[in-house]
């Protein structure tokens, strides 16, 4: 009986050992997939933070500099 459950368990070690690898696999390239989505999140995020700075860092630039400049700009209808 004992030589039988150990005949069987030699034959089904190397499926095991198969099973285990395969799903250790899948679930590395899960964690792997939920880092890079996480990744190209932040990345989307910075780009949108970065493009709003660099819209209001154009706008301050073209600004009237005093009170002579602005109204210059109104009275040309160009603000």
């Amino acid at each position: 009986m004992i030589a039988v459950l150990v005949s069987l368990w030699r034959r089904a070690l190397p499926w095991l050992a198969l099973a285990a690898a395969i799903l250790l696999f899948i679930l590395g390239a899960r964690r792997t997939g939920e880092k890079a989505g996480r990744a190209a999140e932040r990345l989307e995020t910075l780009e949108r933070t970065n493009d709003a700075n660099r819209r209001m860092l154009e706008a301050g630039a073209d600004r009237p500099r005093d009170r002579d400049d602005l109204v210059e700009r109104l009275r040309k209808g160009g603000f």
